[in-house]
């Protein structure tokens, strides 16, 4: 018995020290935020993908808005798109939406995927998908009940039409929507995500509203959209000149007046005061927005690049993407 003793009170120091070093897993953020795209518009690109942002919290894999390309840049993550748990959608424009398709049909007939395509929205996001599922519907019927035989679980459908308030919990995560201003597109939403004391907030597309500041305020990480300046010379002169890019200065006027544009941004933030500021879904170059956003704020900014990972801990960290194959 005093052999043993003695034993335990030699142990203890190591016993001691391993507790106090705590696994990779429990040291690691709290949170991860992926930027899958962060292209501004209903544009095809080859150097940018559409918009699609992926926050990860304990088991879960949540993705916002999935624009051209986003299931794709899922796998350079790498997650596997049939592990995404729920969809969540700021509004029913085609370029937050282009890459759903692929996402519900995909996963299913090439991974396997046997839980339903779980997906949330403004009013109409059923509506959307019920007539998805018409439109693939000879495809559906053939590989579930002709030919492969996959799982007919894995491609059915739980759509929401979400109101504002707490619209998801699971496993500690609470995720709250809250109403933008984007009109003359109604209902548009912004989200807010916790988990363990830690908050992103995700604004969708929206010009300044003060709904927006009181969600955000003192939040680890916004990432917030950014439209063309609105006192750009360019937008000054004849409203129907066909500019370069095919559209009219009028149109373009018009898309400016729907977004923040830079100095509205930098006074959005100096409202808010998270603990990074990250821009996503813009056209604008990142040095045309910082010199505007600097304006009005001189807190931590960044001009978010597809790839970018932010990491939520004791101090927010931001990746920057891997570079892309081939280009070393």
């Amino acid at each position: 018995m005093r052999r043993a003793f003695m034993l335990c009170l030699l142990l203890l120091p190591m016993l001691l020290s391993a507790a106090g070093h705590a696994s990779p897993a429990s040291s690691g953020p709290d949170m991860r935020v992926v930027l899958l795209g962060t292209a501004g518009g209903p544009v095809i690109r080859s150097d940018r993908v559409g918009i699609g942002t992926l926050v990860l919290a304990g088991d879960q894999v949540l993705l916002f808005d999935v624009g051209r390309g986003v299931p794709g840049a899922l796998q350079r993550v790498p997650v596997r798109p049939a592990a995404v748990s729920v969809v969540f959608l700021t509004h029913l424009h085609s370029d937050h939406l282009a890459g759903i398709p692929e996402l519900y049909l995909f996963p299913w007939a090439s991974e396997g995927r046997r839980t339903p395509f779980r997906i949330q929205g403004p009013g109409g996001t059923r509506a959307m998908m019920e007539h998805l599922q018409a439109a693939f519907a000879y495809d559906i019927h053939v590989r579930r009940d002709i030919d492969e035989h996959f799982p007919a679980e894995g491609i059915a459908v739980e759509a929401t039409d979400i109101e504002p308030g707490v619209v998801y919990e699971a496993d500690g995560v609470k995720v709250t929507a809250f109403l933008v201003d984007h009109s003359p597109i109604e209902p548009a939403y912004g989200y807010r995500i916790d988990y363990r004391g830690r908050s992103v907030v995700l604004s969708g597309d929206t010009r300044p509203t003060p709904n927006l500041v009181k969600f955000a305020k003192g939040a680890d990480l916004l990432i917030h959209e950014v439209g063309r300046w609105k006192d750009d010379p360019a937008l000054e002169g004849d409203p129907d000149e066909l500019l370069p890019n095919s559209l009219t200065r009028h149109q373009l006027r018009v898309i400016a007046e729907h977004h923040t544009d830079p100095v509205e941004a930098g006074d959005v933030f100096a409202q808010a005061r998270p603990g990074l500021a990250v821009f996503s879904h813009y056209a604008m170059a990142g040095d045309d927005i910082m010199s505007l956003v600097r304006r009005q704020y001189a807190g931590r900014v960044e001009v978010g690049q597809d790839g970018m990972v932010i990491e939520i801990g004791d101090e927010v960290r931001v990746r920057a993407p891997d570079p892309a194959p081939g280009n070393g």
